[in-house]
């Protein structure tokens, strides 16, 4: 017996969207998210918008769009390239939790799309989703 009931891929995205939200600032009776909680929320989240299509295809079409216009304007670059930038600018720059969330979105749909390792997440999400239609 699950405590949610069957939240699907949907209601996943929409519940780490809601999480990264609310969370970044805090406010409430629990801590504001720290910096490595806000990554893998917001990896997750990505990898969930991939799955979930619909409305939350406008993340996934507007990073594309991006990486589009990357290789455009940088010959040769590829998705791991560009994953391998994110995953620096992210480690080593100094970035607030909500900027995290924003570069960490970005950089799940980019690595899922890159494959690899990073792709195992996003695959199983969609697995599941496919498996629940």
């Amino acid at each position: 017996m699950s405590i949610f009931g069957n939240l699907g891929t949907v209601g996943i995205a929409s519940a780490l969207t809601v999480l990264l939200f609310v969370g970044i600032p805090g406010g409430g009776k629990l801590k504001p998210l720290g910096w490595w909680t806000t990554l893998l929320v917001a990896m997750m989240a990505g990898s969930a918008y991939k799955a979930a299509g619909g409305m939350f295809k406008i993340i996934p079409d507007a990073v594309g769009s991006l990486i589009d216009f990357t290789q455009g304007f940088v010959k040769g670059i590829t998705m791991p390239a560009i994953a391998l930038c994110l995953v620096i600018v992210i480690l080593w720059k100094k970035l607030t939790t909500r900027q995290v969330a924003v570069l960490a979105l970005i950089f799940f749909y980019v690595a899922a799309g890159a494959g690899g390792n990073w792709s195992y997440i996003s695959d199983a999400i969609e697995d599941a989703r496919a498996g629940m239609q």
